[in-house]
């Protein structure tokens, strides 16, 4: 292999003998011989290359081959036929709980799992406190793994992986199990990743493969039905999943509302009925991961609704106000205060600062003065999932400043049933409209 190319796969094909029952496998074996089994073309004929930095994705629906591609390449499965080279270590993280043996202990575990991935024992004594606080499961990490929730298997594993040194990780469908906060962590993890190693990321969740992977591979009935850029992949994937092809046409003409009357006609009707976008909001976490220079402290953050009572529960599309408390711990000649809302996969889906606002008035903040920032905007509608607020303080301009505190996942949010239909976020809608031919051609003129 090129000295760039950490992964080939050349040819690579599986075939799995399925037996109707278990002693005909015996039978087979035992005179006059007979075949027995019928045969199940898992993969057929994969090539592809990896190059050292890349992050490459793989989708396909359920029993299209990928995690059975991921297994050969990580060497628990052998090729049928073709050929697989590696270069550097790999560490994996495949179905739950592999490579754990639920009679130890998480602490047992992490040395038996370290231990395949190449790491010896004194390298692993290093490494253990970095590992058990990535993990953060506490106590349990004395218990046995066959007592822990699926959450806490992704924690630990995870955690294992992020600390072996590896040159190339191979994801499949992990993520999809942790809660938003140790998606948030992980993904952050994956992103530092990135600048020096290569992953290999499945997942069902197309949005997540186009914002972490440059190039991605979709598997169809075990072969390679596109491969190249991940955004136009994961598009092609999409349209195959519901049958339809790309159209385009004219849009009709609509007579749009006035801007002040903002709100969707749409949501007296949708609050009164099961679709209604219920976000529920827990209190700010002050101890959650952050990072600055600490010349200031983000001390408070909450929402509230136009009386400045502090909201607990949010509809989609009501007017709401992120309230920010500072405390200052050195003067700030420029503050700036801002925040961006993120999905469980760390997207940043919408935000804003301060500095436009007070770039030509700048508030002078003295040490020990406290600083509240407010931010009022419509709730988007969110689809059914878990969001995090990150808050960060700031003093300078947009282009040149330094960061005194920032905080990941400052208040975290959940929205709970959704009447948004695809995208990210969705918006309230100032009209939409529905006319037949006549509505919009324009009448023949009489004599």
């Amino acid at each position: 292999m090129s000295s760039d190319v950490v992964l080939s796969v050349e040819g690579v094909g599986k075939t799995f003998r399925m037996y109707d029952r278990p002693w005909d496998r015996l039978l087979e074996w035992l005179p006059p011989r007979k075949k027995r089994y019928k045969a199940f073309k898992a993969l057929s004929n994969i090539s592809f290359q990896v190059r050292r930095g890349e992050t490459v994705g793989i989708i396909g629906r359920n029993g299209s081959g990928k995690s059975t591609l991921l297994q050969l390449i990580c060497g628990t499965l052998t090729p049928s036929m073709g050929k697989i080279s590696t270069s550097g270590r790999i560490a994996a993280l495949l179905e739950l709980g592999a490579g754990f043996n639920p009679e130890f202990t998480g602490r047992e575990n992490v040395y038996l799992n370290a231990a395949i991935l190449g790491l010896s024992r004194a390298q692993i004594d290093e490494q253990l406190p970095r590992i058990l606080k990535f993990a953060d499961i506490g106590e349990f990490v004395d218990q046995p793994v066959k007592t822990y929730s699926s959450g806490m298997y992704v924690r630990l594993a995870f955690a294992v992986i992020a600390h072996v040194d590896a040159d190339i990780l191979v994801i499949d469908e992990a993520l999809a199990v942790g809660d938003a906060l140790f998606t948030q962590k992980c993904m952050r993890f994956l992103r530092n990743f990135q600048k020096s190693g290569t992953i290999l990321f499945v997942s069902h969740d197309s949005a997540a493969v186009t914002n972490l992977c440059q190039r991605a591979i979709w598997l169809r009935h075990g072969e390679i039905a596109e491969h190249g850029d991940a955004k136009a992949v994961s598009e092609a994937y999409l349209a195959s999943l519901f049958g339809s092809e790309s159209r385009s046409s004219e849009k009709p003409k609509t007579n749009l509302a006035r801007p002040e009357e903002w709100l969707d006609r749409r949501q007296a009707f949708i609050n009164a009925s099961n679709l209604r976008n219920d976000v529920e909001v827990f209190r700010f976490d002050p101890d959650k991961a952050d990072f600055g220079s600490g010349g200031a402290i983000i001390t408070d953050v909450y929402l509230s609704d136009d009386d400045g009572r502090r909201m607990s529960f949010i509809v989609g599309g009501e007017i709401c106000t992120l309230n920010v408390r500072v405390e200052a711990v050195q003067p700030l000649n420029q503050p700036i205060v801002g925040f961006f809302v993120k999905d469980r996969l760390g997207q940043m889906l919408f935000g804003d600062n301060s500095y436009l606002t007070y770039a030509e008035r700048p508030r002078l903040i003295d040490s020990g003065e406290t600083l509240f920032a407010r931010f009022r905007f419509p709730m988007p509608l969110l689809p059914v999932g878990d969001y995090s607020i990150a808050i960060a303080v700031a003093d300078g301009t947009q282009t040149d400043h330094v960061q005194h505190h920032w905080i990941h996942d400052a208040v975290v949010f959940r929205s709970h049933c959704s009447a948004v239909a695809a995208g990210l976020v969705g918006i309230p809608m100032l009209d939409i409209a529905l006319e037949g031919k006549e509505a919009i051609m324009p009448k023949a003129a009489t004599a």
